[in-house]
């Protein structure tokens, strides 16, 4: 397959699909795709060296080496609706740190598995599951977080050394991971999936206070950021995640976690009843989908799979975004002519219901995967993604 190597007719396509979607007169679908530097650290071919995630996330050079590696990568295998080919004006980098921060800056212990993404281990057991309300919310940089200051400060002083990337600077450096994998989802990772889902049964009123303990937390980490980087701490709209609300019915999601997420939402806007939100939910979540649009106003939804796309645009409506596509297995191992015609089939059932679904890969972009399916993937969004 041969691809499409003029950068600058391809990034104005693009910024005029993305103009005329927010206009809300889209011509066609827009498509982007959710990646990351693991493409790099755990694809033979693209980490040479075989650079391990605990050297990346203890080495702010390598860290740098990499990531910067990575969106080299993007920009020019990798296509979608985003800028391709160098930037104008130099890199824009950020402390990798997976989706691990927040239940190690809580205290959990990070693991580093071979050829996998680092992850958090559970460490409240039966015998101390309540060591955090009597120790209290960490300080903001406590724990795994002193340790991601120093390699921000770190990242500064090289950009200010002059440190470059095929010619060009480093313009900016982020903190990153500014704010939350949602309080379910790190009660899961700090007490164990299994043992959380069990205390919401067997032990509510712990459960309760764990939930409200880990979003009082939330609030302060992400407030405490944002101020001491000068970022505006309330703003008119918000999005969060919280993926393993997957595991609950929609009775209990709404008696147990529901509270904690109107609470978690509300105290991050201006004014909540007015706030457009977002949320992201990988698995199959949408049974809670009309819920969290009526009372928490998400507007836009960032989908994993599987999900009925055609009926799910139909259920929610011309007016609230959807993002989703093809499964990340299927783009990793189907041949592009599959890539192409399932790409087709998931356009043919929104377009009807709505004019807001942005195509993307469901969910996050695996190592290893073939270029030539995600140019198969573009390639099918720009074919028939059209609405004239």
């Amino acid at each position: 397959m041969i691809m499409d190597r003029d950068y600058e007719k391809h990034n104005e396509e693009s910024k005029r699909v993305w103009e005329q979607y927010y206009k809300g007169d889209p011509v066609r679908m827009p498509m982007l795709l959710g990646v990351n530097p693991r493409v790099i650290l755990l694809n033979r071919n693209n980490n040479p060296e075989g650079i391990t995630y605990r050297q990346y996330f203890r080495d702010p050079e390598v860290m740098i080496k990499v990531y910067l590696e990575y969106l080299y990568y993007m920009r020019h295998s990798l296509y979608a609706d985003h800028e391709m080919g160098l930037p104008k004006d130099g890199w824009e980098i950020y402390v990798d740190k997976q989706n691990v921060y927040e239940a190690c800056w809580l205290g959990a212990p990070i693991v580093y598995p071979d050829n996998s993404v680092p992850y958090c281990e559970p460490f409240l057991n039966d015998d101390n599951k309540d060591m955090l309300f009597k120790k209290g919310i960490p300080g903001l940089f406590d724990n795994f977080e002193a340790r991601s200051l120093e390699m921000y400060e770190a990242m500064l002083k090289m950009q200010k050394s002059g440190y470059t990337f095929k010619g060009l600077p480093i313009k900016k450096v982020n903190f990153g991971s500014i704010g939350t994998d949602g309080p379910m989802t790190v009660a899961c990772m700090i007490r164990g999936a299994e043992n959380f889902c069990v205390d919401l049964i067997e032990d509510p009123a712990y459960a309760s206070e764990l939930l409200d303990f880990l979003t009082e937390a939330a609030l302060f980490r992400i407030k405490g950021l944002k101020k001491f980087f000068g970022i505006d701490v309330i703003n008119d709209s918000v999005g969060y995640a919280d993926d393993s609300i997957a595991l609950l019915s929609c009775e209990m999601y709404q008696e147990k976690v529901f509270p904690f997420h109107k609470k978690l939402y509300s105290s991050l806007v201006h004014d909540f009843e007015k706030s457009r939100n977002s949320i992201h939910l990988c698995g199959d979540a949408t049974r809670h989908f009309k819920f969290l649009r009526d009372n928490l106003n998400v507007v836009t939804f960032d989908t994993g799979f599987p999900v009925n796309f055609g009926k799910l645009t139909k259920e929610l409506g011309p007016d609230i975004t959807i993002k989703g596509g093809i499964k990340v297995e299927a783009l990793m191992h189907n041949t592009p002519e599959e890539i192409g015609k399932e790409t087709k089939r998931i356009i043919d059932e929104v377009k009807p219901n709505t004019k807001k679904f942005v195509f993307r890969e469901a969910n996050n972009l695996s190592p290893n995967t073939p270029i030539e399916n995600v140019y198969a993937m573009y390639q099918a969004v720009r074919k028939y993604g059209h609405y004239i």
